[in-house]
């Protein structure tokens, strides 16, 4: 029993740092300097973390590169009063990694991933970005649940690791 909750505990801490660093690099090539999988790479290296942290942020990245169009477009339908181009950056970074997270992870349960991802824009960004982070999130997790056919619904099988 110890040896499972010791488990699960080190998923948990390995989750945290990888979304952590996944945040840093999207933050990061915001500025346009490198791509965000080349600064998450040089991030691991200097981190020097386990693989199980390594590959989730490794797959965070991967989505919210690859699906950037489409989560900006969720963005703009969830929060029409915020444009994602007057955003700041850390909170695009933010909404970009947490939405990928939340549509696209096969592994973390929506609410979960909401609650991390919440805290974390409450230490990056401040109150009204966990505001609207928590409402944008919320929003997408239920039509995901609820409208299975709209854009936000992906199956396990569309989701990194699924």
């Amino acid at each position: 029993m110890a040896g499972a909750r010791t488990g699960q505990q080190a998923e948990i801490r390995a989750r945290r740092v990888g979304r952590r660093l996944a945040l840093a690099a999207v933050f990061e090539a915001e500025f346009g300097q490198h791509t965000a999988g080349a600064i998450l790479e040089r991030h691991l290296a200097d981190f020097g973390g386990d693989t199980e942290t390594a590959t989730f942020a490794r797959r965070l990245v991967q989505v919210v590169v690859d699906r950037r169009e489409e989560i900006d477009a969720l963005i703009s339908r969830t929060a029409p009063r915020y444009p994602v181009v007057q955003l700041a950056k850390m909170d695009r970074a933010l909404l970009r990694c947490a939405i990928g997270e939340v549509l696209h992870s096969a592994t973390t349960p929506a609410r979960v991933a909401i609650a991390e991802w919440v805290e974390l824009a409450r230490t990056y960004s401040g109150d009204p970005t966990r505001r609207l982070m928590n409402g944008v999130l919320g929003r997408i997790a239920n039509e995901a649940v609820t409208e299975p056919d709209r854009p936000a619904a992906r199956t396990a099988e569309d989701r990194p690791g699924g």
